[in-house]
Order: C-alpha cells, then structure tokens, then sequence
C-alpha cells in the first residue's frame, strides 16, 4: 500500500517584510492528537539555534475550520484528536533574515532556505514520503525568478516543477527534504560534468566571475574527489549554492549541494592569472564542502545514525569529520593540479602556525574539542584561544601526522588514503556508524602498526605533533621564524583608529601586567597608539623593557607597566629539499 505524503507548501508571503508562509499538510494524522516540532540545530552547524523563535504566528485547520494548538515546549505543539475526518493543516508565518549557510534570508532580490529553519517535523511520520510545493512571489517584479537546489521535481504531481522552475518536488523522508537548500530570485547558473555527475553552480549577488575558470576548475576538483572514494559517486546531480557578498566567509554540507557565503572579490576575475589568495580559499571551502558528501554526510559518527534533532548529539570524532576533511580539502586542490605545491605548502604553513598560536591546545584534547563544540565552538568569546583548540585546524595536523606516519613507516604501502576508502567501503557505503576507536582500528589493521600511542597523545592527550620530524623522511623542511617586535602576548582588533584587546593570551607580558580583554589601549610611554602603529612602536624597545601603557576599561582611564617578553617563533615554513623523494612524489605527486 502506497503510504500518503506529508505535503508541505513554502510561499515568499512578503519578501519586503522578510517573511514566507510554509504549511504542513497532514492526511492522516495521529487519532490521539498530532504533534509537531522544529528541530532546534541543522546537521553540520553543532550549536542549538531554535528555529522555532522565529515564528511569528502559528495556526491549524481542517476542512477550513480552526483546530487549537497547544504549544508543549519552545519548538513542539500538539493538535488534539480531530473531531471530523479530514487533512489537518498547520500554518506558519516566518521571519527570515538569516543571511547566512545554516538557515533562511528573504527579500525583494532573493529568497534562500534550509529547511530545518522552516518545515514542520511531523513526529511519528518521520520516514514518509514528503512533497513540498515552492511557490514563486506574487507580482510582476518577480517573474523571472528561477530556483535551484539538489532537490527532484515530483515526477507524476499535479504542479509538478521543472527543473530550476516553481512547483512539486519530492523528497523520500522528512531527513531528505530538510538536506536540500533552496536558492530562489535572479542567479547566475553554470553546469559542468564530473565522474559522469552532473553538476551546477548558482551564484546570487553582484559579481564579476569568471564562470569558465571557475567551472572548470570545480571539475577537476570534483572528479578527483569522485575517483579518490571510487565511482559511481553518491549522488546523481550536485549542486554548488553560493552568495556573493562585500565581506563573508562560510560552508555547510548536504548530501547533494553545498550552501557557500564568500566575498565577491573571492570569485576569480576574467583575465585573471595565476590564482589569488582569495580564489584559492573559496575553492578550499568548495572542495571541503564537497568532500563532506562522503565524509560526515554518508560515512558517519555513530551518534550522527539517527540524530535527535530536539537537543544536543555529542561525538568525540568531529576531529576526524571536520579534520580529515581539512586536511583533504587543500590536498584535493594540489592533486587535482588547480593549486601549485608552493601554494599547499603555504597554507599548510599557516595552519601550523594558527594552532602554534593558540594557547588552548595546551588544555583541550582533539576529542574534547569535539564533544564541547555544543557549548564551546560556535560560541568563543575573548577567553577562547586560551581555553581551546580548533578541531579543524588541530584536526587536519593530526591527519597530516596520520597520514606521513603510516607513509614512512610502511614505506609507502600504506598511507591515509587507505584509510579512509575502507571507511567508505565499511561504514559509508553500509550506513554502520563509525565508532570512537574505529579509525584507529582501521589504521592499525592496514597497516600492521601499533598506533594506540600515537592516537592517545594526538586525540587524547596535548603534546605537541612531531611534525618537523614527520616530514623530514618526506624532504620537507619545517622552520620557524620569530616576530619582528618583542611580544606584548595579545591579539587585537580595530575599532576605527581604536586598538582592541581581543585576547589577553595566558602567560603574556599583558596578563601578567593586568590588562585584560576589551581594554582599548591608548598610548605607549605617553605616545597615542592605532592599530597602524602598535608594530612600528614595539619595535623601537627591547625584551626585557617596561613600558608605561594606558588603556581604558570601560570608561575608566588606568595605566599598567608592561615589562616585554622575547619574540615568539609564531610563523612556520615549509620548505622542500633539493632533490627526488619517492615518498614526496606518492603522497603529493610533486
């Protein structure tokens, strides 16, 4: 027997107000009272976001008539028993004005939506089949707006869409139709083909990109990715979903597209030779996004199988999800020939140095890291860099480690690759969940190695990677170099022609003198202080000087006496040695 769809229909009620209209259609609903929820987190962003305190109204009706709601909590309501058979229908009103990857924006350029921000979960029906009408705005202004998104026209529908058109499409779940980002109003769309996949990429925003370069790069990037895991590839289209902005930065996976914020200047320019730092970095985000369609979307924690998405799912493994995913995403750029090795070895340097500098990775294990990202990740404050690590930077370095250990030590037979197709093969391609040791287990079976060292200090514990020592074998050479000027031990940032401490680090010549975060420095040895100067007039003292700061906290003017510490070695390079390395050569073809 067919099972009834859930039916769900999304309207841009008012694209000037920010507002759409989403409905949720229920056939059948539960004799004893339905019940209905928004889920309170998107996969991918591990921090609880409430969607639900965006709605601005709330009802239900059936056969045209009002049906009470009781709301139960801050994202669940219930329908009692219906009195008459009928469809029951709940309506509600949404402010969108997220513009962000992770929930909705709405106005008279554009509308785009995840729906975990805006669909109605029917509990107990969870496994139904769902349709979802997209409707386009009303008045003329609106006419030539198109949509994109992985999501499939419902094929035999009434209104069923065509592609890129308004209309029915179809999801097999209610977890399916919530993994499908929508883009609607006026893009630039672009097609390319990739492990016989095709693809497409929307760009919403003013721009000025190459779609050409752009495309044919994606292609070579994708296609490797796809012959990496083995094809076929777990999709049958993907679709790439970026807004162009002045200034933004951000991912988030889906099991067929990616939704991605970059800055327009990102986007390579015509003409353009070489690629720009810029460039480079929006192909890193496509190339971790897309990565993630393996990674973290099929290959899964175990406590990702069946998510709860009322609360918190903890995993001690986003180390490896959003780690590993790191660490190949910059690799699928060099091997895929869209990057040189000088650029991999630069932003390899610079990860170095970012985790070098955080003093929180003396504290923080890799799999606390993961388990706290709940509370702690997506909500740092001025006390961050010294309290925690960052398990995708440390998480990559730990895969670097990984991957250079099993390379040298099996000389070449066994390498992190290895690793992670036999976690396609085992646990993405059967939908098992991986568990804690897992990955460690794997390593060891491939390789013959005893690892549980070697994952005790990296995941578990904070020593310090041997990193210099892991590359040596590979004819890369790991240097430091110190600063120019002596430490003052804080990170800052502008106000203007204010200087701000960020971040007093622990230990610093600042926090022993008593500065503290958010104090605005004001002069050094009675000279006034901008951000444009603070480098130039550190480098006219010496370590071991102490310097008459003032600074103002709050309102209060106060002065401290800074007594300078020795330049740190914050800044790593990575140099490769004169001469053929067969391991170099199979690890980075170059």
């Amino acid at each position: 027997m067919k099972t009834i769809p859930i039916c769900y229909a999304i309207r841009p009620a008012s694209p000037a107000a920010h507002r759409f209209e989403v409905s949720c259609s229920v056939a059948t609903p539960n004799p004893a009272g339905q019940q209905f929820a928004l889920p309170a987190w998107i996969p991918g962003s591990y921090l609880i976001r409430d969607f639900a305190r965006q709605i601005v109204a709330i009802r239900a009706e059936c056969a045209g008539r009002p049906v009470p709601l009781q709301k139960i909590d801050k994202h669940t309501w219930r329908a009692p028993p219906l009195k008459r058979r009928g469809v029951l229908v709940v309506i509600c009103e949404i402010h969108v004005w997220d513009l962000s990857v992770r929930g909705a924006h709405l106005d008279e350029t554009h509308g785009f939506f995840n729906g975990a921000s805006v669909f109605l979960r029917v509990l107990g029906r969870e496994d139904s089949p769902c349709l979802v009408d997209i409707a386009l705005p009303e008045g003329s202004p609106y006419r030539d707006w198109r949509v994109a998104s992985a999501l499939s026209p419902a094929r035999g529908e009434k209104g069923c869409a065509k592609l890129h058109g308004f209309g029915v499409y179809a999801a097999a779940n209610y977890d399916e139709l919530i993994d499908h980002p929508v883009e609607m109003g006026r893009f630039t769309l672009a097609r390319f083909e990739a492990g016989g996949v095709p693809h497409e990429i929307a760009i919403t925003g003013r721009h000025d990109c190459d779609i050409d370069r752009l495309t044919a790069d994606l292609a070579r990037v994708c296609a490797w990715q796809i012959e990496f895991f083995g094809a076929p590839a777990p999709m049958r289209r993907y679709t790439f979903l970026v807004t162009a902005i002045g200034q933004g930065y951000g991912g988030l996976e889906h099991r067929a597209s990616s939704a991605l914020l970059c800055s327009r200047h990102d986007l390579p320019a015509h003409g353009m030779q070489g690629i720009s730092p810029g460039y480079r970095t929006f192909l890193g985000l496509c190339s971790h996004e897309y990565f993630h369609a393996w990674n973290v979307k099929r290959i899964k924690p175990a406590a990702f199988i069946h998510c709860d998405l009322n609360r918190e799912n903890y995993t001690t493994l986003l180390w490896a999800f959003e780690g590993f995913t790191s660490y190949y995403d910059d690799l699928a750029l060099l091997r895929s020939g869209v990057i040189e090795l000088s650029d991999w070895l630069e932003i390899t340097a610079k990860t170095i140095s970012d985790v070098q500098r955080t003093p929180g990775r003396q504290r923080q294990t890799l799999a606390e890291a993961s388990f706290d990202a709940w509370s702690k990740f997506y909500r740092p404050d001025e006390n961050s860099p010294n309290a925690q690590v960052s398990y995708y930077a440390k998480g990559s370095l730990f895969a670097l480690a990984l991957d250079l250990t099993l390379r040298a030590r099996t000389k070449g037979r066994v390498s992190l690759d290895d690793v992670m197709r036999t976690l396609w093969q085992e646990y993405g391609m059967t939908g098992k969940g991986v568990g804690d040791e897992d990955i460690r287990l794997i390593a060891e079976a491939l390789s013959g190695l005893d690892l549980r060292r070697f994952f005790a200090d990296g995941v578990h514990g904070t020593r310090e990677l041997p990193l210099g020592k892991l590359l040596a074998p590979f004819g890369i050479g790991l240097a430091w170099e110190k600063a120019q000027t002596p430490a003052l031990g804080v990170k800052t940032a502008s106000i203007g022609e204010q200087l701000r401490l960020a971040t007093v680090y622990d230990g610093g010549a600042a926090q022993a003198a008593g500065l503290a975060a958010d104090d605005i420095l004001v002069a050094i040895d009675g000279l006034r202080v901008t951000p444009a100067s603070l480098d130039q007039q550190l480098g006219r003292y010496r370590p071991g000087d102490t310097l008459a700061v003032h600074a103002f906290r709050r309102d209060e003017l106060m002065q401290f006496g800074v007594r300078l510490a020795p330049p740190a070695n914050e800044t790593a390079r990575l140099v490769v040695k004169a001469g053929a390395n067969r391991l170099r050569h199979a690890w980075l073809g170059a």
